[in-house]
């Protein structure tokens, strides 16, 4: 079956991609370019993923950087699985040591940025030198996030967006482009 029929359901009713597979692809590889351009690390540079949504962007990016890197994860939600933000739930915490580290943060998506601030306090409170953040998307909203994303691959409507690792209802984090529901949806 191609990617066509089993997306049938999605596209009937009125989910648009707003990048396909080659844009995000594009997108990634400019934003390598400009994390590569800022760290010139002679000690591994700790890299943390944001889970479950960052995986897939963290796939594709991590042999495109140009640096001695560790990587560890963090999984922190407020979605878990829904459709609207809730209250921060720390799954896991980093397992690798932070103190005197530099930390590149790595997340799916940057809305209101409760979550991201809420994990680049927690590099800082454990003594991490410097903490900068990528995000594969960062929503186009009417007021400014609690915090800003150093580096940002794609800039999304104010929709509900999935795919390329993100979810909907915990599915669909496999479709390869970026998809958004229709208003409403």
């Amino acid at each position: 079956m191609d990617s066509a029929q089993w997306m049938m359901p999605l596209l009937a009713k009125g989910v648009r991609c707003l990048f396909s597979e080659a844009e995000v692809h594009e997108a990634l590889q400019r934003m390598a370019g400009k994390i590569n351009a800022s760290f010139s690390a002679t000690e591994p540079v700790l890299v943390l993923g944001v889970m479950n949504g960052a995986l897939v962007t963290l796939g594709q990016l991590l042999p495109q950087l140009q640096f001695p890197l560790q990587l560890d994860y963090v999984h922190a939600t407020r979605y878990n699985q829904g459709e609207a933000g809730g209250s921060l739930e720390w799954r896991r915490h980093p397992q690798e040591a932070l103190d005197g580290r530099q930390v590149l943060i790595v997340d799916d998506i940057l809305d209101r940025g409760i979550t991201l601030a809420a994990i680049v306090d927690y590099c800082q409170r454990a003594g991490a030198a410097e903490v900068k953040t990528a995000v594969l998307a960062r929503k186009t909203l009417p007021s400014a996030p609690v915090v800003e994303a150093d580096f940002v691959a794609l800039r999304v409507p104010d929709e509900y967006v999935f795919g390329f690792g993100m979810d909907y209802r915990g599915l669909w984090r496999n479709l390869s482009g970026i998809y958004a529901l229709p208003p409403g949806g």
